[in-house]
């Protein structure tokens, strides 16, 4: 009895309520045989008979009868549940804001996923803050961060929209002039392009630390997409995300998708934020297009 599904108790409401399970179909926009299962799973689960079958249809038992109370008060509450949601959903104004590195709003922003936004929430304007660093949700910096990485933070909640895979790039160029690194082991021999301090413990440079500690650095940078650039005006070799180095038609690909910078995109909002309306709105709205989403982050 302490594990009733609301959902079958739905479908008995409704024959309690409409007074068949023709009508109760009709009523709930489903199958009569999916009305009869589902109550005879209730009846399963509570060891009762809840409906009998007459000559013009099923009719409730005595016992059923005597419920009938309670399920016009739970009727009611989903009633006024749902209504509470939809108007949870009007009140969805104002702005939200969203952190990801640059690269990600410039391609969300070639899809139509911005547009289905706002006429689903015409109240509400999304702000993106562009950062490569990690804005602190909990501070209030942002209202929902789009990121990859592990999450270390138990007040933030996430689900996951793609995964982060990395590659190793040259432009066309530098490959003519120096060849190409086959693999992690060959980086020694060429000229890297790398993070500034402030992105130090970004993985990829992190990564290259480990790889490649005694190869020349010929540029740093404090983003992904400063390293793109430098790469692409074939200053050296670097990691990129294969989004990122798969669309540019004068980039090589040397090898990966490396696993050791491979990471998981997720959408994340503070534990204590992610239900109110306008968190709600984008997060949710940001987890029903993941097929939207996969190429932009994953490639």
């Amino acid at each position: 009895m302490t594990q009733l599904d609301w959902n079958d108790l739905k479908y008995f409401a409704a024959v309690a309520q409409h007074g068949s399970t023709v009508a109760a179909a009709r009523a709930l926009g489903v199958n009569q045989s999916t009305v009869q299962r589902r109550v005879a799973e209730l009846q399963r689960q509570i060891g009762h008979a809840l409906v009998e079958r007459h000559p013009g249809g099923y009719r409730l038992t005595p016992f059923a009868e005597a419920l009938r109370p309670q399920l016009q008060h739970l009727s009611d509450a989903a009633q006024a549940l749902q209504q509470q949601m939809v108007a949870a959903e009007r009140e969805a104004v104002g702005v939200i804001r969203v952190t990801c590195p640059e690269p990600i709003v410039y391609r969300i922003a070639q899809t139509a996923l911005l547009e289905r936004f706002r006429a689903q929430y015409p109240g509400l304007r999304v702000e993106f803050l562009m950062s490569d660093a990690y804005l602190d949700l909990a501070k209030g910096e942002a209202d929902i961060a789009m990121r990859s990485g592990d999450v270390e933070d138990s007040d933030l909640i996430g689900r996951k929209i793609g995964d982060s895979l990395w590659a190793v790039y040259a432009s066309r160029d530098y490959v003519a002039q120096h060849g190409a690194a086959a693999d992690a082991a060959a980086l020694a021999q060429h000229q890297l392009i790398g993070f500034d301090d402030s992105m130090a413990k970004h993985r990829a440079a992190q990564w290259l630390a480990h790889v490649a500690p005694n190869a020349h650095v010929a540029a740093r940078n404090n983003s992904v997409l400063g390293v793109l650039y430098s790469v692409k005006a074939g200053m050296g070799v670097a990691p990129l995300p294969l989004a990122l180095g798969e669309a540019e038609a004068d980039l090589v690909k040397l090898f990966g998708p490396v696993p050791e910078l491979t990471r998981i995109w997720r959408v994340l909002a503070r534990r204590d934020l992610r239900r109110t309306p306008r968190v709600a709105a984008f997060f949710d709205f940001i987890v029903g297009e993941i097929d939207t989403l996969k190429p932009i982050f994953s490639g």
